[in-house]
């Protein structure tokens, strides 16, 4: 069920297609490799995610392109540095993040699910999803209230 989705920043001047499986479980292709990431959408309690209402899907980079506006692209890192949040600088918005972890497979991005703009109400309502309780480093678990993620 991966579908190529487009997506942009607010104000357009960042443009991506990126390869996502948005189907529930049990309608999902299987996974190019193991772990969870690659299973589900992502909210999460972090300080960034919080702030800023990311809510990710990961995606290896053979599924990502960039079509246009890398020049508009501005990087924000922070706590151990590892992932590259990456938001235009003209409108703010945080259409994706990439980085590079082992643990995982290696190189990936993480497609701001918000910023797609092709995906249907249906398919976004679908699309299952693991809270990460990163406020508290609990990466693993959800946190004790989720209805507000």
């Amino acid at each position: 069920m991966k579908k190529t989705y487009h997506g942009s920043c607010h104000c357009g001047a960042v443009r991506f297609s990126a390869g996502i499986d948005l189907a529930p479980q049990g309608r999902r292709s299987t996974p190019e490799l193991p772990g969870i990431w690659w299973t589900a959408t992502f909210r999460c309690t972090c300080s960034s995610c919080m702030k800023s209402r990311f809510w990710k899907a990961f995606v290896r980079p053979a599924d990502f392109t960039l079509i246009s506006g890398g020049e508009a692209l501005g990087e924000y890192r922070f706590g151990e540095r590892a992932i590259a949040h990456r938001f235009c600088r003209n409108c703010g918005v945080r259409p994706f993040a990439s980085a590079d972890f082992e643990p995982m497979g290696g190189a990936f991005y993480c497609v701001n699910v918000a910023c797609l703009d092709d995906a249907t109400p249906e398919e976004l309502e679908a699309a299952p999803v693991i809270y990460e309780d990163g406020r508290n480093d609990n990466w693993d678990g959800p946190p004790a209230l989720t209805f507000y993620l």
